[in-house]
């Protein structure tokens, strides 16, 4: 529940414990602090790294509520790491949040923004078509490159 004014400023190092806590609420996974894509501390102190002003954290009075990660290459956004706290969802925080990243990467020149959805997560991909995104035609690729480094 909000009880507070919600705003949206950029992270500070002083949330680290309050950002893990919600991350570790909203993304159980992280719980698997050996996968280094899934260590919290390893994704905020990579984040701090490139461009930290796209890093955005959600208040409500003195309480983080909210998050997401932006970034942009110079040839299109990405955004991860949206996250809202159990007891403040449906208040429209995740909407702001995606709106904030989205108008700073804009500012930046940036044309279009990318993120991903595991297949499976079907109510987060309904939250993202009703903000205008839209499934591209596309297959997404990866690879491990902390495995291709430890073999090096």
């Amino acid at each position: 529940m909000i009880d507070a004014p919600l705003s949206i400023r950029a992270f500070d190092a002083a949330d680290t414990d309050a950002v893990i806590a919600l991350w570790l609420e909203a993304f159980p996974e992280y719980g698997d602090t050996s996968r280094p894509q899934r260590n919290p501390h390893l994704s905020i102190k990579n984040k701090l790294t490139t461009q930290p002003e796209l890093f955005f954290v959600a208040v409500a009075g003195a309480r983080i509520v909210g998050t997401v990660m932006a970034g942009y290459d110079g040839h299109r956004g990405w955004m991860y790491s949206l996250a809202v706290d159990f007891a403040c969802r449906r208040h429209g925080i995740g909407t702001r949040l995606v709106r904030h990243a989205e108008a700073a990467l804009a500012a930046r020149g940036c044309p279009k923004v990318n993120l991903q959805v595991l297949s499976v997560k079907a109510d987060i991909r309904g939250f993202y078509e009703a903000l205008g995104y839209r499934v591209d035609d596309v297959v997404s690729l990866g690879k491990r490159l902390d495995l291709v480094c430890d073999a090096g």
